[in-house]
């Protein structure tokens, strides 16, 4: 979820999506706590929203909403664009997806059921996507804030590079 700052003085944690790792455990890890979340929360985990979040686990780059739509449609889920944005919607505001404002497109969270702040890694080549923690209340933009007196509730800080694999592939 994209709520308010950190507590502690952490830098940003490792970061989720470059790194190789089981994904078929990943999915699975994050479909299941999608479960948990919905039945203790009296929520609908529909089958739409289902498979709108293993589109998005498939691949740790953003999804944009015609290409999840495709998808959607692909699967049998119907062709009308409110299908995708619902579905999106919800992943978004349950702390499952994030939006990717840079991309206008949407990316499974990689902590679910955190209450953080993601800082984004975009890949300019392949559009992968790594998240990590970032503390906004520390450092200079809390420093900003409190001199300001400006109580920061949400960010989102998306920085644009090469991955890894891009960057090696670039020196060769």
């Amino acid at each position: 979820m994209t709520s308010g700052p950190q507590a502690g003085n952490a830098p940003l944690a490792d970061p989720v999506g470059f790194e190789a790792h089981d994904h078929a455990d990943c999915i699975n890890t994050a479909v299941t706590a999608a479960e948990v979340h919905c039945a203790n929360n009296g929520l609908r985990f529909t089958p739409v929203r289902r498979k709108a979040l293993e589109v998005l686990l498939q691949e740790h780059r953003a999804i944009g909403a015609y290409e999840m739509l495709d998808r959607l449609r692909d699967a049998g889920f119907g062709s009308q664009p409110p299908v995708a944005y619902r579905a999106l919607e919800f992943l978004v505001i349950n702390g499952f997806a994030h939006k990717i404002e840079r991309l206008n497109a949407f990316i499974a969270c990689a902590h679910p059921g955190a209450s953080h702040s993601p800082a984004f890694m975009i890949c300019r080549s392949c559009d992968s996507v790594a998240e990590a923690h970032s503390a906004p209340a520390r450092g200079a933009l809390g420093d900003a804030a409190r001199a300001a007196g400006f109580q920061i509730e949400r960010t989102m800080v998306e920085a644009v590079g090469l991955c890894p694999s891009c960057a090696e592939k670039a020196v060769v």
